[in-house]
């Protein structure tokens, strides 16, 4: 099997492995080390030998053993007899075999759901999300955000403390408990796809990972739950997707989706998103996700960004205001505003989040303005703006284009 294959597959059963370790023996932290020394193991010796018949098992056992050999060189300094005893309710003591939990998808989520509890700040929720349900190493995560190795283990190392110090049992909420964590759960995969699909900062523009890592996670919430907004997430998440292999041109610089040939984007994806929003919408109250979703839906099914119906999107742009009313929302409405009412209506809303300090230097925000006064004709201001939309980005794709529509509209006029 190609290394690749192992790797994917690795990646895929890394959270099975690690739920059936901490649903068995608790000890997150140290179920996690033996986890990844069992997928060490794996991806050492899989490439030269072949896959065991289950590779699952496979996986399981080595790990267990390892964990075995980790907690015993931790009774001196505290029992795990007394641990379990401590944390685990007497009518669980008995937990099924390691190796047969009742249902690999509901491992996966109750990992996603205690990674996401609510005593956890959001950064944190997002580290450990990656690190023990995503499958990437601390030094991906650290590379994804932009942080020293060193500071991404501290960050995944205090986030596990809150873990293991709440005496959380290993199950998936139930009932209010469950609606009250599904708000985190759903904005770390949120988040987690929005970094993967237009990185912050680095060499990158896109992270084909965390996009895939977070469709994948929700397509797992999805089965568990019909919450509308889940189904908004997902929805949108693959509409947004489903334009990925037009975004860069040949030479890998970035494609504006007013420039995008849409006849490379994904068709499977946006008729599958497209049935998912239609299926959310009208089953009670909208939410953020569903209205996103839903303008998602008529950016992909427009033949071109002229017939895109921009008064429809400047309508969701409006409802989706009185819900989430942030600086980034606004900023694209004022982009949608201007689509449909003209250039200078958009920056005259532009201009209002100039004095937002979240986002009043938001590359974003320059290049956006950038667009619009390029709309307008007025070249100089338009070139000024793209340029300090530049200065302002880390991400390294994302200069060069902002250089680029600079340098396209030549040197400054004369004054």
């Amino acid at each position: 099997m190609a290394d690749g294959g192992v790797e994917d597959l690795l990646r895929e059963l890394a959270p099975q492995v690690l739920g059936a370790l901490v649903r068995r023996y608790g000890h997150f932290d140290t179920a996690e080390d033996a986890t990844q020394e069992a997928l060490l193991a794996a991806a050492t010796r899989w490439p030269d030998t072949g896959l065991p018949d289950d590779p699952r098992a496979w996986l399981i056992t080595v790990a267990s053993r390892r964990l075995t050999d980790l907690l015993r060189a931790e009774q001196a300094r505290r029992r795990r007899e007394d641990v379990v005893a401590r944390r685990t309710p007497p009518d669980r003591w008995l937990a099924p075999p390691a190796d047969h939990p009742p249902d690999d998808a509901d491992d996966t989520l109750i990992l996603l759901f205690l990674c996401c509890h609510p005593s956890l700040p959001p950064a944190g929720q997002i580290a450990l999300t990656l690190r023990a349900v995503g499958g990437l190493s601390t030094a991906e995560v650290a590379r994804a955000f932009l942080v020293p190795e060193g500071t991404m283990t501290r960050r995944i190392s205090r986030a596990k403390q809150r873990i293991r110090d709440s005496g959380l049992p290993f199950a998936l909420p139930a009932g209010p408990e469950r609606a009250a964590r599904l708000d985190a759960v759903l904005h770390v995969l949120y988040l987690i796809f929005n970094e993967g699909y237009a990185s912050t900062a680095g060499e990158h523009l896109h992270r084909a990972d965390l996009c895939a890592e977070a469709i994948r996670l929700t397509r797992l919430l999805h089965r568990l739950t019909d919450h509308p907004e889940v189904t908004g997430l997902l929805a949108l998440m693959l509409l947004t997707d489903a334009r990925t292999p037009a975004r860069t041109g040949p030479d890998g610089a970035l494609v504006p989706m007013a420039e995008q040939d849409r006849r490379r984007w994904r068709g499977e994806q946006i008729a599958e998103g497209t049935r998912l929003v239609d299926a959310a919408l009208p089953r009670g109250p909208v939410g953020a996700y569903q209205l996103q979703a839903a303008i998602a839906a008529l950016h992909d099914e427009a033949p071109s960004v002229e017939a895109t119906d921009w008064p429809q999107v400047v309508a969701l742009y409006e409802v989706l205001l009185s819900l989430a009313d942030n600086p980034v929302v606004r900023l694209n409405h004022a982009v949608a505003v201007a689509m449909a009412r003209g250039p200078h209506a958009g920056l005259a809303l532009l201009d209002d989040l100039a004095t937002d300090q979240r986002v009043a230097e938001d590359p974003r925000r320059y290049a956006a303005r950038a667009h619009l006064l390029e709309l307008a004709g007025e070249r100089d201001a338009a070139r000024a703006a793209y340029l300090a939309a530049a200065h302002r980005s880390m991400n390294l794709p994302q200069q060069r284009y902002l250089h680029a529509r600079a340098a396209r509209l030549g040197p400054l006029t004369a004054g």
